[in-house]
């Protein structure tokens, strides 16, 4: 059955004047972690894509980010692999991490107290950064380099500043593809 225009206009009156509000919206991790998500989908990395989503206190967004080379480098001038016989020919000398970009692109004063969603768990050297900046807690998606140094040691850091690290489910595959 095809619906004329006029037809979807009083099917979209009569839902929006439902004296009901909804109940399948999304919880807030869901939400920012979809941020950090979409953000992800903007890196031009081959390999890794990662986004994050700083958070205040009041549930506003504070800064977005995502894994990419610096300011003025281009995409296409730098290496995007990730091994080789130089070092200096990976990117991993390169590439600015999502935890650094949405520090850098944070529209507050002051990140104390703020929440970071983060699609992949922080390095070490992220670690170190989200510390300075007084981050209070760290949301990830995933955590598969849990058994790799600097991930052990970004852990150990964020347990000795007190900063609690928790995973989040997964958000619904609808709203971010």
């Amino acid at each position: 059955a095809i619906l004329k225009a006029k037809e979807i206009v009083i099917i979209s009156l009569s839902l929006s004047c439902s004296n009901r509000k909804r109940e399948d919206i999304l919880e807030s991790a869901q939400y920012f972690m979809g941020v950090a998500l979409l953000a992800a989908r903007r890196s031009r990395d081959p390999s890794t894509q990662v986004g994050a989503c700083i958070v205040n206190e009041e549930k506003k967004i504070v800064g977005v980010g995502y894994n990419g080379m610096p300011n003025g480098c281009g995409d296409d001038s730098l290496p995007w692999r990730r091994s080789g016989d130089n070092p200096v020919e990976t990117k991993y000398f390169y590439v600015c991490h999502a935890e650094l970009n949405a520090i850098m692109n944070k529209n507050s004063a002051d990140l104390k107290g703020c929440t970071i969603y983060v699609t992949l768990f922080p390095c070490n050297e992220c670690s170190k950064l989200l510390i300075q900046a007084g981050i209070k807690n760290v949301i990830y998606l995933s955590d598969k380099y849990h058994k790799l140094d600097n991930v052990i040691a970004s852990k150990k850091m964020l347990d000795l500043a007190g900063i609690p690290y928790d995973p989040t489910e997964p958000v619904e595959k609808n709203v971010v593809r």
